[in-house]
C-alpha cells in the first residue's frame, strides 16, 4: 500500500500545482490525499487531457461517450461549480491516461508505439470493449476491458489498489477456466480468487485468439508482481507468450515529444 499512497500523493501535488499555476477549473475530493477533479476550460479545453487528445476524443462519438460516465463520488452537481464530476475528470484516472496516449492520433500512426504494443499501425482504439467471454451455461460475460487495439486487449492501471477479487463461483462460471489455469495460487481467502480482472483478461485473449497486456506504472511493483503471479498459473506456453506487461514509462518513450512532456509534468511518467 505504501507505493499506492506515494503515487496518489505525487499525482495530487503535481495536479494541484498545475491547476493553480494555470488557473485551470478544478475541485478536490475529500480525504488526506485529495484527488484533483478537472473541469472544462472556457476555451473548450480540459485540464485532464492533452489538447490534441481531447480534440480527437470530442470528434469521435464513441470516444466522447466515455467522458459522460459519472464519477462514483458525484451524486449531484457540485455546489461550488455547478458541474458533475465524471470519471475521466479525475487526475488519478487510468482510463484518462490511456486515452491521453492512444487518442493523440485518431488512428495508431506511430510506428514505434505500434511496434511496442505489437499491433499493426493504422488500428483504431476501442475503449470499454466487451470481449463476451464464453460461460459454462452458453451465455457470455458482458463486462468490459479497458481497450481493444487490433487483436490486443488492454487493462490499464494507475493508482488502483489491485486487480479486484471475486467469489470463486464467479470465476468458475467461465467455460474455459479449467483449461486455461492451474488456479492453485489464485486463491485468496474465504473462497475468493484474487486478480479477477487479470484472469478475465487472459480468458478473453484465449477465447479471441489475441493478446492481453497490462499497462501499469513502474512505481507499482505490487501490481507487476500480481500480474506475473497470474501468468505463472496459465497452462499453455503459447497463451503465456500472448500475455504481456508494459509500463507507462515504456509507452512514454514511444510517443511524440509534446505528449511525452505532458506525461512527465502531469503524471511524473518519464521515459
Amino acid at each position: 500500500m505504501e507505493c499506492v499512497t506515494a503515487l496518489r500523493r505525487e499525482l495530487s501535488h503535481r495536479n494541484q500545482k498545475s491547476a493553480a499555476s494555470m488557473a485551470i477549473p478544478h475541485e478536490l475530493t475529500a480525504g488526506e490525499t485529495p484527488s484533483v477533479i478537472f473541469g472544462r476550460h472556457a476555451d473548450g479545453l480540459h485540464g485532464n487531457f492533452h489538447p490534441v487528445s481531447y480534440r480527437n476524443i470530442c470528434a469521435n462519438p464513441q470516444w466522447a461517450r466515455r467522458l459522460r460516465k459519472v464519477h462514483s463520488a458525484s451524486r449531484k452537481p457540485s455546489p461550488a461549480t455547478g458541474w458533475r464530476w465524471m470519471e475521466l475528470d479525475c487526475a488519478n484516472s487510468s482510463d484518462a491516461l490511456l486515452m491521453n496516449i492512444f487518442c493523440y492520433c485518431r488512428r495508431l500512426r506511430n510506428p514505434a508505439l505500434a511496434s511496442l504494443v505489437g499491433v499493426d499501425a493504422g488500428a483504431t482504439p476501442e475503449f470499454g470493449f466487451r470481449p463476451r467471454i464464453p460461460l459454462r451455461d452458453g451465455k457470455t460475460d458482458p463486462t468490459e476491458i479497458d481497450m481493444r487495439l487490433g487483436n490486443l486487449l488492454v487493462e490499464a492501471k494507475l493508482t488502483e489498489t489491485d486487480f479486484q477479487t471475486a467469489d470463486r463461483r464467479m470465476i468458475e462460471r467461465y467455460r474455459d477456466f479449467d483449461e486455461v489455469f492451474e488456479g492453485t495460487r489464485l486463491m485468496a481467502s474465504a473462497g475468493r480468487i484474487s486478480s479477477y480482472q487479470l484472469v478475465r483478461g487472459a480468458l478473453a485473449a484465449h477465447a479471441l485468439g489475441g493478446s492481453f497486456c497490462v499497462f501499469c506504472d513502474a512505481r507499482r511493483p505490487d501490481l507487476i508482481e500480481q500480474w506475473y503471479s497470474v501468468i505463472s498459473e496459465v497452462r499453455s506456453c503459447l497463451l503465456r507468450c500472448r500475455l504481456m506487461l508494459l509500463t507507462w514509462q515504456e509507452l512514454a518513450g514511444a510517443v511524440a515529444m509534446p505528449l511525452r512532456d505532458f506525461l512527465a509534468i502531469k503524471y511524473g511518467i518519464v521515459a
